[in-house]
Formats: structure tokens, sequence, C-alpha cells
């Protein structure tokens, strides 16, 4: 083959190769005697069937074949000759072919371009350190033992209150028929809790033990079912009894029926949890300050075409969002050429970090497990009580879902590895300056 490049612009380039009509014929000869040894034609025995035969039965299937097979391997040679990494797949054209005449065709792509990290060891960064107070502990417990109280009686005759538990049946009705999800027997509703439609709980109020009564309600106009939304309601409420709740003590039953041993293993779980939660908050903050020194610090052409891309998938969800209302603040007032210039920016920032972390991936040998992907599909998994199977089963049937979770994957992998090499010195924060830090970083984000 004859490879000549074109055009070697920054990181673009462009060949024209040439392969010779001689080695095209020799190729389509040795595939077609290749067919014949199998193919079964009536009257000729395999492998003896007559080389035009075979021409005019299969020519031109084989000819395609042999055209896409060369042109692959041409393309193959012009980059391996010369070392390069496409950055996206090149762009082939045929330029010229006739039956018996040379083949003719064009290659045009984007390199990747050569990445010389810095180095790390001079990267110098605080990471947020949060000693857990103990009063926010006692305020998780808190929090705990109120979402497993119980309720019991109310001694003597009483009337319902706010905060009581008032146990009832009731009967939706519309126009005095009953609706569907309308009903239910010894029902617990939480006098004050605001669970049910605004103006129920308040009538319950006042109400006694053996008492019936006709509720009249209107649903609010953004309620999910349609049929139901801002319509005028009635509900036939009898109230069976009325029980206050008993929040229980933070002790080792309380741990227990949480799955603990006792209440000094209760109390260690919420500080190492909160500690978890601190500690991937520091961990989000030091991230974002190691990507903007490495942005700042590394200077290199990156590939337009995946730039492009970038910005195409981030101008989408602008996009979305303006017709949702949900765009920024920031970007309240600008216009589409202002924001495309701002988002441009942002998409070309992206895939320079990312080359660069993937050149520090491949220099390192740094990559995915299996074991790191079935984490992360588990945590996936975990989001969503009830219906883990569920999650498994779509991560199962798309491969492509399951690929995307291993960037994220070995992008952490990768940060990590520059953050062992990097000075970090551990800082001092109060739980409500760690919150500030946070915020400061996704506002940047």
């Amino acid at each position: 083959m004859q490879v000549t490049e074109t055009n070697a612009e920054g990181l673009k380039r462009e060949f024209k190769i040439v392969v010779p009509a001689g080695q095209i014929a020799d190729r389509i000869e040795t595939r077609l005697k290749e067919v014949g040894q199998t193919v079964r034609i009536p009257g000729f025995r395999p492998g003896k069937v007559p080389m035009p035969l075979l021409r005019k039965k299969y020519g031109p299937s084989v000819l395609g074949e042999v055209i896409e097979k060369t042109v692959n391997e041409g393309t193959g040679q012009a980059l391996n000759e010369r070392n390069l990494r496409p950055a996206m797949q090149p762009k082939i054209e045929i330029t010229s072919y006739e039956e018996g005449g040379d083949l003719e065709f064009s290659v045009a792509m984007e390199t990747l371009p050569e990445v010389k990290p810095i180095d790390f060891a001079s990267i110098e960064l605080d990471r947020p350190k949060v000693e857990v107070p103990d009063s926010e502990i006692d305020m998780a417990l808190t929090r705990i033992a109120e979402r497993n109280e119980k309720s019991e009686p109310v001694e003597g005759a009483q009337k319902a209150a706010n905060g009581h538990v008032a146990v009832i049946d009731f009967t939706g009705k519309r126009e005095g028929t009953p609706f569907e999800g309308g009903a239910a027997t010894a029902y617990h509703l939480k006098l004050g809790s605001g669970g049910f439609i605004p103006g129920f709980e308040d009538q319950v109020v006042g109400m006694a033990a053996g008492e019936e009564k006709t509720i009249e309600v209107t649903f609010p106009e953004e309620y999910h079912n349609a049929e139901l939304a801002g319509q005028p309601v009635q509900f036939d409420v009898k109230l069976h009894e009325v029980r206050q709740s008993v929040t229980p003590a933070i002790d080792d039953d309380l741990a227990k029926s949480v799955g603990l041993e006792n209440a000094e293993g209760l109390r260690q779980a919420v500080r190492d949890e909160i500690e978890r939660e601190y500690a991937t908050a520091s961990r989000s903050i030091v991230k974002r300050r190691l990507l903007d020194i490495l942005s700042d610090r590394h200077s290199f052409e990156v590939p337009q075409g995946m730039v492009e891309m970038e910005f195409d998938a981030i101008w989408k969800q602008v996009e979305k969002d303006k017709e949702q209302g949900r765009l920024d603040e920031a970007d309240q007032g600008k216009d589409d050429e202002q924001l495309k210039q701002d988002y441009r920016a942002i998409a070309e920032r992206r895939v320079r970090l990312g080359l660069l972390l993937s050149e520090v991936g491949r220099q390192n040998e740094i990559s995915v497990t299996q074991e790191d992907v079935n984490r992360a599909v588990l945590n996936e998994a975990r989001r969503f009580p009830g219906q883990e199977h569920m999650v498994f089963q779509y991560y199962q049937q798309n491969p492509e879902a399951l690929n995307m979770l291993r960037a994220p994957i070995y992008e952490d992998k990768v940060v990590d590895f520059i953050l062992e090499l990097a000075k970090i010195a551990e800082k001092p924060v109060s739980p409500d300056e760690l919150n500030k830090l946070a915020q400061e970083e996704a506002a940047k984000a």
C-alpha cells in the first residue's frame, strides 16, 4: 500500500492511501477460493466449483468484504507506522475505485495530544476534617428514637388533639360514590403530621372514641391523581381510639430493634456514619480543588471533535433547563451566544482533564476491575430498597449502562492515585465551616 500524509496541522491528520489493482485482485481470488471450499452448488463437489462460477455468484459480496478489510488494514498501517492514537473514529472515504483498477481512499482524524503530567508531589492541598461533636450524635440518636416511636392508649375519655394518634376507619366519596384508594380501616393517623389532605386532620381534632363524622375537603390542584385533583370530596370517618406517641429511650432495646447489640454500639454506628458523610463531603472539596489545580497547570491542545461532542451534550441539558425554567442563576440574562461561549469553555476543560486523567491512568496501569463494577452496581441497588432485583436486571441487560459506571470509578481511582503523591495537610473545621466550603465548591462547579 502507498500511504501519503496530506495534512498534519495540529492534531489533525489526513492520509491518501492507494492499494494497487493487483493486490485487490489477488485478495479477491484468495477469498473466492476459500468460499469455494465450503459452498455447495448443485453438480459440483465442495472445492471443485469453477472460479468463473464462483466469481459470478459470489464476486460482488466478496469484493465488498475485501475492500472493507483492505481499508481497515490500510488505516491501521497508517496509524501504526506513525505511532498515532486517534481521538475518535477516523473518517474514511473511498475516493476512487473501478473494478480492475487501483483502490484509493482518504483517512481523516484528530489524534490524541501528547500529555505530560506535572510532578504531582508539587501539589499542596488542605483537607478539611471535622471532629464530630457529641451534640450531633445525640441529635441523630434522637431522630432514630423518634422514627421508632410507638403509641399507647390515652387513659380516660379524651378527645383527639394534635400530637395524638387517631385510630380511624374512613371511606372517601366524590358526589356520593366511593373512589379508588379512598378507604381504610384501623388506620393510625398522627394528627398534625400533615400526612393527609389539607383540612382532614384538623376536622378529626376534637373527635372522641366511638364518634362518627363526615369530613369535607378538597384535593389540591397538583394532586397526582388527575381525576381527583382540585375536586371536593367527603370522608365518612369513625374514630375507634385515641392514642399517644411514645418515643423509646435510647438504650439497648432501641439498639436491638435496629439490629445492633447495645446502646454503645448504636452510638458508635451513628458516629461512624456521620464521619463517613463528612469524609465524603471533604473528599469532594479536595477533588474539586485538585481538578482546578490540574486544569490551571496543564495546557495542551485538545481534539475539537471531542470538545464539540462534550459541548453538544452540555448544550442539550442547558436547553432543557431553559424550557423548564431551571437555568442556573448565574446564567440568567445571558443570550445564547454568551451561554455557548461559556459552556464551550467548560467542555474544553472537561475534555482536557479527561485526557490528562486517562493518560495518568494509562502510564500507571490503573484499571477498573470487575469487583469495582460489582460494588458500584450494588451501591446503585441500595438506592432503591425493595427494587434491588430490578436494578441488577437492568445492568445485566444493558451493557452500555454498565460501562457508564466504569468512567466515574476510573476517574476516582486516578484522583486517589494523584492525591497519594500530593502534599495533603489536614485542616480542622467545624461542621458549619465544612458545609459552607461544600456549598462554595458546588456553586463554582
